[in-house]
């Protein structure tokens, strides 16, 4: 089996939005390896975030994979913008209420050179994702309901993360396994043995003192 690096994506939603440029700069500096954008409108989740503007900000002060998360209605409609503001990769949500052709949707984002993710919520069976898995660069698994930071790890989801694991090597696919929702070191290293290779952290890199010291945690938690 690939032996994948594990890779540390912190999310900007945790940061200091009156700091931001700063804030990004820091994780950089602290050797974050992607930068995850969580994208919310207030009809898909009960939340507003930010759109295009901060990802083009985020863009023009890294060379970073930009790993943006729309958990909006109608994502079909809105990749290109995204695509134009500098995300390299778009994950789009599985569900009906997300209104959208799924296929066409990661067909679209590949068109406009981004990877294409795919994601589904905690109470989705994952069974929803699995005639897509041939056609995504990456997989998401919510370990929280997605629209607020800060939420507890639920552990029963990494059933989700074990199949995604087994159908990429039956498969023989090729895409990443994420994993968002209360990641620390200790919840990070359960994802990773359960087969994640991506961890996105907000509030455990963005609400401490010493962000290298928080991303280095998690990138080694493999190992403890």
């Amino acid at each position: 089996m690939l032996q994948r690096k594990i890779l540390v994506a912190p999310s900007i939603l945790a940061a200091d939005f009156g700091h931001l440029a700063d804030e990004i700069g820091r994780v950089i500096d602290a050797g974050a390896d992607w930068l995850h954008l969580d994208i919310m409108d207030g009809q898909f989740v009960d939340n507003i975030s930010f759109g295009p503007a901060v990802v083009k900000l985020a863009r023009s002060l890294t060379t970073l994979p930009l790993d943006v998360h729309l958990m909006i209605q109608r994502p079909d409609h809105y990749v290109p913008r995204f695509a134009e503001a500098g995300a390299d990769s778009i994950t789009v949500h599985v569900e009906a209420e997300a209104k959208h052709d799924v296929t066409e949707t990661l067909r679209a984002i590949r068109a406009h050179g981004c990877r294409a993710g795919l994601t589904l919520n905690p109470a989705t069976p994952f069974a929803l994702v699995e005639p897509y898995l041939p056609n995504v660069d990456l997989v998401l698994i919510m370990t929280v309901h997605p629209g607020f930071g800060g939420q507890s790890f639920r552990l029963e989801m990494m059933a989700k993360v074990d199949r995604a694991g087994k159908l990429r090597e039956s498969l023989g696919a090729n895409y990443d396994i994420e994993v968002d929702g209360g990641i620390n070191p200790e919840t990070g290293r359960i994802s990773i043995e359960h087969g994640a290779n991506v961890l996105v952290a907000g509030t455990s890199i963005f609400h401490t003192q010493d962000y290298a010291a928080a991303i280095g945690a998690l990138r080694d938690c493999c190992d403890s």
